[in-house]
């Protein structure tokens, strides 16, 4: 009686100091308004929508396991005599960052698993990032208005690439000296101001002294600020524009449909990020990665055997592999195109294009509304196409940046290689282009066909004259649905006779774009409701 007596007492005056707590901090700040709108907020329940949760899950777990490491590592690139725990590499010279790393390895309780968690989880980090760009981009949810958070996603894309190779050349090991030894050469390369660049990057010549301290800071405080302010503001933006949605019943260019804050979604969101926890956990426990201790310290006479650096910047690796040895001499000055081209010139216009492109397909389409419903990517066959042509580009280059482990495990010749991927870096972008294209077009017809005949049920019946039919049943007005309300732009009209040039380019790109199309089978009432469900929102109301 007692205790249940004094367990109400301290559970009252628990509740009694939350809420003084609350008041307080609402008397001198919108948290009431904050935290109304947060579970005002519909949040989305398709499995697509969560793989920027999973990179946003993967980054917490960076930024822990990141703070814990460095308490132990030293960035110094000062050489001593190697004595600690590791036997043989015993008597060697190691810089301050190698003998740290084996330290944390070897000497710190729970160091080896949370440097392969640390590992393991930037990994997870860019390809998840890597994998929710692709849904973006696919289903046309860069267009209005969340063209700004577009931007601010390639960003991040960008600087996660910038901080995993930063984290990657840390521990001063042969493998990321071999590494570092290619960022310097591609850094000597630029014209005029490359080797500028390079004596201040590197504190002098090659491998200078200053470098690891560098890149350490940042690593560890100017990439990371940059990041979690940029993740901040894509998520407020998230929260203020609100989420796509797939055309379904329902669902609308001027509605938002989605599950509550609480309990839904807490719930889901909770168990996703422990799962991503867990996973990377296992794999640090049970997948060995980047073990520095069999690479040995960094000697600038040295590579390491099968040197390929983290897949999300192997396809630098693969352009330099198959760059031809173009360099000439201008004004006493050797350019090397060989390596400015592959390495610097490429991963701008890439990154260009990316910036750039929400803003040219507007100007393409002529479109001025909002856009809150997702295309599905058989509906945008040129869009859908040129995304897996880049797909197929950076895969032959990612193939490429490893054509030496794959001559010695296939025993083909390495320059036969590099010639079948000069050749795949040409022709494999087309060819996907023009297949994917088609493929898109083959289910729009798909689609058509199931509108007018009906969904296939498998049952034959034979009629008294002999002949056999097929018995099908109607689509479930979900699927039709979704099938018809599709927001496909038509093409731009042919500009008159002496029209500017710009003009007669954007309705070329145009007729390209939206030529290509199967129209599909919908009575006219249809067609007003369809119109209806994918015109923009309405402008709001002017007061008098």
């Amino acid at each position: 009686m007692l205790l249940g007596r004094r367990r109400e007492m301290l559970g009252a005056r628990a509740r009694q100091a939350a809420f003084t707590g609350y008041v307080g901090a609402d008397r001198r700040a919108p948290v009431s308004e904050a935290v109304g709108l947060l579970f005002r907020k519909a949040f989305p329940d398709h499995w697509s929508f969560l793989l920027g949760e999973i990179a946003l899950y993967s980054f917490a777990v960076l930024v822990l396991t990141g703070s814990y490491l460095t308490l132990f590592f030293d960035p110094g690139m000062a050489e001593s005599v190697y004595r600690g725990s590791y036997a043989p590499l015993r008597g060697l010279p190691v810089t301050g960052a190698y003998a740290s790393t084996l330290r944390i390895t070897f000497d710190v309780r729970g160091g080896l698993l949370i440097r392969q968690m640390h590992h393991w989880a930037a990994l997870v980090f860019v390809a998840a990032a890597g994998v929710h760009m692709l849904r973006v981009f696919f289903t046309g949810a860069f267009r209005r208005p969340r063209e700004l958070n577009w931007v601010i996603g390639v960003t991040l894309f960008m600087l996660a690439m910038l901080e995993g190779f930063c984290g990657y050349s840390l521990p001063d090991d042969l493998l990321s000296g071999t590494g570092m030894r290619t960022a310097n050469t591609i850094v000597m390369s630029i014209p005029v101001v490359g080797t500028y660049l390079s004596s201040f990057v590197w504190g002098g010549p090659f491998p200078g002294e200053a470098v690891i301290r560098r890149l350490y800071i940042a690593h560890v405080l100017f990439v990371p600020g940059l990041l979690i302010a940029l993740i901040g503001a894509h998520l407020v933006l998230i929260v203020y524009l609100k989420h796509t949605q797939w055309p379904e019943r329902g669902r609308t260019n001027r509605n938002v449909v989605g599950r509550p804050m609480f309990p839904q979604f807490t719930a889901k969101s909770v168990g996703l990020s422990l799962t991503v926890f867990g996973v990377i956990t296992l794999l640090s426990g049970f997948a060995q990665i980047n073990p520095v201790w069999g690479f040995g310290p960094y000697r600038a006479d040295q590579v390491s055997t099968g040197a390929q650096p983290d897949w999300y910047v192997g396809f630098l690796e693969g352009a330099l592999r198959l760059m031809p040895p173009w360099e000439n001499t201008v004004g006493g000055h050797t350019l090397m195109w060989n390596v400015f081209l592959p390495a610097v010139a490429l991963p701008g216009v890439l990154f260009l294009v990316l910036y750039l492109y929400p803003f040219f397909e507007r100007w393409v389409v002529g479109d001025v509304l909002e856009h809150h419903l997702c295309d599905r990517p058989r509906d945008r066959p040129v869009r859908t196409a040129l995304g897996a042509a880049a797909v197929v580009f950076y895969a032959v280059l990612l193939a490429a940046g490893g054509d030496d482990v794959a001559a010695m495990v296939f025993r083909v010749s390495v320059d036969t290689l590099v010639w079948i991927y000069r050749v795949a870096v040409v022709a494999g972008p087309v060819v996907a282009f023009l297949i994917t294209k088609r493929v898109c077009l083959a289910l729009q017809a798909h689609d058509r066909r199931l509108l007018e005949e009906g969904e296939e049920t498998g049952r034959v019946s034979q009629s008294p004259e002999g002949r056999f039919s097929e018995k099908n049943r109607p689509l479930d007005a979900a699927f039709r649905y979704r099938v018809l309300v599709r927001d496909v732009p038509v093409p731009l009209a042919r500009p008159a006779a002496g029209a500017p040039r710009r003009q007669r380019l954007r309705a070329a790109l145009s007729t390209w774009f939206y030529r290509d199309r199967v129209e599909m089978p919908a009575t006219a009432e249809e067609r007003l409701q369809v119109s209806g469900r994918t015109a923009g929102p309405l402008p709001p109301a002017e007061e008098e």
